[in-house]
Formats: C-alpha cells, structure tokens, sequence
C-alpha cells in the first residue's frame, strides 16, 4: 500500500488546544477517514509547530476527494482551520517525498 507523508504549521499559540482536541476526535471523524481508504493514519507534532503526517492509502488523492464531500469533514475542517499558520487541510498539504523505507525483513515471513 503506498505511503505519503505531509507536512502543515501549527500556530504555536494553539499547539496544546490542537493536541487535546485529537485526544478525541469525533468516532464519526475516525469512521470517515476509514471508509474513505486512510489506512495507518498518524500525526506528529514538533515543540515549533511543525506538524508532520503519515497515511497509507491506495490512492491519497481519491480518498482526499471522498472526505471532502462528506459533511463531517467539512465540520471538522472548519474547526481546526484557525490552528494552521499557512497552508490548511483543506487547501492540500505538501507531500514529502520518501527517499528511504527499511520494509520487513523477508527472512522473517
């Protein structure tokens, strides 16, 4: 399965409301972002805001479109907008590009 991996700013003055707003995120959010093929899904957070995303998905773009027709993500997109310095969800996020992957060890299968 592919992976991506993106980057955004958070403010700086915002970081620990971001942080507790994803201790629990909406179930109908989480079921969403499963439904619409987001696989693996999880955020790091630098102590300057810089935020970085991992997501395993058979295709990011497909399952971004499939999120942005559903009412709960325009929900909560909305909400965590105020928390980016620049670039939101919304707008894209910038992928990284993977120069390194250590897979499983075949030996062990």
């Amino acid at each position: 399965m592919p992976r991506y991996c993106f980057q955004l700013q958070v403010r700086p003055e915002r970081m620990a409301e971001y942080v507790e707003r994803h201790q629990s995120v909406w179930p109908e959010m989480q079921q969403a972002l499963r439904a619409t093929g987001w696989r693996n899904y999880s955020l790091f957070l630098r102590s300057d805001g810089l935020l970085i995303g991992y997501v395993e998905a058979d295709d990011l773009a497909a399952s971004q479109a499939a999120m942005a027709a559903l009412d709960v993500n325009s929900r909560w997109q909305a909400e965590m907008a105020p928390f980016f310095a620049g670039t939101t969800p919304t707008e894209g996020f910038p992928l990284l590009t993977e120069v390194f992957h250590l897979g499983e060890d075949p030996e062990e299968k």
